[in-house]
């Protein structure tokens, strides 16, 4: 920490505040720029000049915040600098693929540099803190926000957490073109009330302690900035006011130092959750809990002095919350140069070659984003030659409106359509919608038809736009519009190839029918600026698709919540006894599991084998097996290593992710993939929630997805000596 914000500094600082000084330190109010939430706090100048304002969100552009900050840190009394918060969260200038494409990846590094190419692109633009990553694990497909996570996976958003922290921050806060890391929303968010918005949440502790929070935990461990806590309540305490998890296991027990941001206005609804009567008990109890930060409801400026007066809350609480922010504020840079991010020496300076290799770096990331989900008789990649292509859907001429972010440009998204024309110039494409998002037009339908029938292949561009996801996009019914279905059906009637191109924010409840006949489909989600080009490299095959599924794709709606972590049961399916664990008019199987994704390649795994049959404390357990590309083409496969525990003293997942190694390979190669595994990763937690290791044998399952009925088993013995 920088001299000038060193905890001396903060403490003498803290001692000059007057009340409001302080209450206003802990309070962020709005800019016009955007809105993010139902209510409306807009930022005054007077505000920021009486020291009643800390922070700002929904404010960028380097002269408009140096303004402002030029008031708060040359005329308000005690000169503190503001800090400047948006929602960054998959790109600033330059959009990347949603964060639930982008985990498909499987790409740590990919992860990590496209967080930092948004927070240098972010920074430059006068942008202190991002409220990302968001890294709520999502088991139901009909929450909105699924959208903006990592899936279903605990282990897997841990590892997306810490680099996304990694690529936001950099090396050290105070650098110029480093941002502050927010980890939202602090947690069991995914895991409302039949994935509906905002509503209540029940859950275990246990699901709670090796789901919901292992991601949070991993981002302290990274040393993120700021945590948001969930709107929801859980188990009947709002998240807002949990002191349970917001102070006992997240401070106390993790040593999270940094700064809490409540969620919009989440401190006032507290009164609409029912546990506050009026602002004063509401900012207390957020204030008690842990929230340092009040986002724009102005709880704690109407609040706090009140409940200071009733002694609800007591002056030495507000001091440690004001600490906080400042020492925050000081780890940012600002107190050593409240410009920092504002300056014109902090504005890139135009560079044709920075630009070229961050639409690149979309591309990339769009590219590995994508799963090949189905390719039957190896219909894609299309070669080009003379064929003849219809190019049919609603969403095929999309461009920049499947590209959202607050502050993207609007013309850098090039749709498939004419990507796919700029590619595959020996083909003859042709166009029509055939109906609107959600609307049939028979006449639409029946130009659609025809261009089919004349070509020798349909590419069908369908699925959601982004106002379909998101925060408030609950849907009930996951799937695509009517108008979409009967529009797909009535090609596929045509018995011409087809290929189904999935715009979503989720995964979707297909038609049966569209699942079984359509030859190839293909889940893009949103993938940014660079997912016209992307698609296109994928379908011609000048990129053989990577993608693997982070979330599994229910068969229909009856199946949600559905993951491949499940517990064992007592009664496990069997076809020949009725009294078993099965749907009567379901599979119990996704239609596609977590880690399914296709390539053009064909690869075999073989060999699995562990370098030793017994596993001590403390030592760690290598294990290899043989890959080898048996296709006609060079590729990237992704492996995955899970553990299963069969006998323990809690029920243990039927699989756990431990790792997964991405190899590439050309046509032909062979090599070995290596992974280790050391005994703390076997641990888990105990009757009493500690972490433990216990003796008896561990199922080692290497393979190419969860499909339990493709994996690869060695078994090891976990020795525990008596003490």
């Amino acid at each position: 920490m920088a001299r000038s914000g060193g905890r001396a500094f903060i403490k003498r600082l803290v001692a000059k505040m007057t009340l409001e000084e302080k209450v206003g330190q802990l309070t962020m109010v709005s800019a016009e720029l955007a809105r993010t939430g139902p209510t409306f706090a807009p930022v005054t100048l007077d505000s920021v000049k009486q020291g009643r304002v800390g922070s700002i969100l929904n404010l960028w552009g380097r002269q408009r915040v140096r303004e402002l900050q030029r008031i708060a840190a040359e005329e308000s009394r005690l000169k503190i600098p503001l800090f400047f918060g948006l929602d960054v969260v998959h790109g600033y200038q330059t959009i990347f693929p949603i964060s639930l494409g982008e985990t498909c990846a499987f790409d740590c590094k990919l992860w990590e540099q496209t967080a930092r190419a948004a927070a240098e692109e972010a920074a430059a633009d006068g942008i202190d803190l991002t409220f990302a990553p968001m890294i709520d694990v999502s088991r139901d497909p009909r929450w909105g926000r699924t959208s903006e996570g990592p899936g279903e996976d605990a282990w897997l958003a841990s590892r997306f957490a810490q680099a996304k922290v990694r690529g936001f921050q950099s090396r050290s806060l105070g650098e110029a073109n480093a941002i502050g890391a927010t980890a939202k929303h602090l947690a069991g968010y995914g895991a409302v009330r039949a994935g509906l918005e905002y509503a209540q949440v029940d859950v275990s502790d246990r699901r709670m302690q090796e789901l919901y929070l292992p991601p949070f935990r991993a981002a302290v461990d990274e040393a993120v900035a700021a945590i948001m806590p969930a709107f929801i309540d859980l188990n009947g305490v709002p998240m807002t006011a949990n002191a349970g998890i917001l102070r006992d296991i997240v401070r106390d027990q993790w040593g999270f130092a940094g700064v809490m941001i409540s969620d919009y206005a989440a401190v006032s609804e507290l009164i609409a959750h029912g546990v506050a009567k009026d602002p004063a008990e509401a900012a207390a109890l957020a204030l008690a809990a842990g929230v340092d930060i009040d986002m724009v409801g102005g709880t704690f400026a109407k609040g706090l002095p009140q409940a200071l007066e009733r002694g609800l809350v007591t002056i030495g609480a507000i001091d440690a919350a004001v600490s906080r922010v400042l020492e925050l504020k000081a780890k940012l840079g600002l107190f050593d140069d409240p410009y920092i991010r504002c300056t014109e020496a902090a504005a890139p300076k135009p560079d044709d070659d920075a630009r070229r290799k961050r639409r690149e770096l979309a591309r990339q990331a769009a590219r590995r984003s994508i799963v090949l989900l189905k390719n039957d008789g190896g219909l894609l990649p299309l070669r080009g030659g003379g064929q003849t292509i219809a190019v049919i859907g609603p969403l095929a001429a999309a461009g920049a409106e499947l590209a959202w972010s607050i502050t993207g440009p609007s013309n850098e998204a090039k749709s498939i359509l004419d990507s796919l024309r700029a590619a595959l110039t020996a083909s003859a494409i042709s166009f029509t919608p055939g109906c609107e998002i959600d609307r049939i037009d028979e006449g639409g339908k029946a130009k659609a038809m025809e261009i089919a029938r004349q070509s020798d292949v349909a590419v069908l561009c369908l699925g959601e736009t982004p106002q379909m996801s998101g925060e408030a996009g609950s849907r009930a019914r996951p799937s695509l519009p009517a108008a979409q279905s009967e529009l797909a059906l009535a090609i596929l009637a045509l018995e011409k190839p087809v290929i189904v191109l999935l715009y979503s924010g989720r995964p979707l409840v297909l038609p049966d029918e569209l699942a079984a006949k359509a030859d190839a489909l293909v889940a893009l989600w949103f993938p940014g600026a660079g997912g016209g080009p992307a698609v296109s490299d994928i379908l011609s095959g000048d990129f053989n698709p990577t993608g693997r599924l982070c979330m599994s794709w229910p068969v229909d709606v009856g199946q949600i919540p559905i993951f491949y972590g499940q517990r064992p049961t007592g009664r496990p399916a069997s076809p020949d006894d009725h009294f078993t664990s099965k749907y009567l008019d379901l599979p119990i199987e996704p239609l596609f599991c977590f880690g399914h994704g296709l390539s053009y390649g064909r690869f075999e795994i073989s060999d699995l084998r562990v370098d030793r049959p017994q596993l001590r404390a403390g030592e760690t357990l290598d294990v290899e097996a043989d890959i080898a590309n048996l296709g006609a083409v060079a590729g990237e496969e992704t492996i995955f290593l899970f553990a299963r525990d069969p006998l323990a003293s809690i029920a243990r997942p039927m699989l756990e992710l431990k790792d997964f190694r991405r190899v590439a390979l050309a046509p032909g190669e062979r090599a070995t993939i290596s992974f280790r595994l050391a005994t703390d990763e076997l641990r888990f937690l105990g009757p009493d929630f500690l972490p433990k290791l216990e003796a008896g044998s561990i199922d080692i399952h290497v393979g190419q997805s969860a499909a339990r009925d493709k994996l690869l088993r060695a078994r090891v013995t976990i020795v525990v000596e008596e003490s």
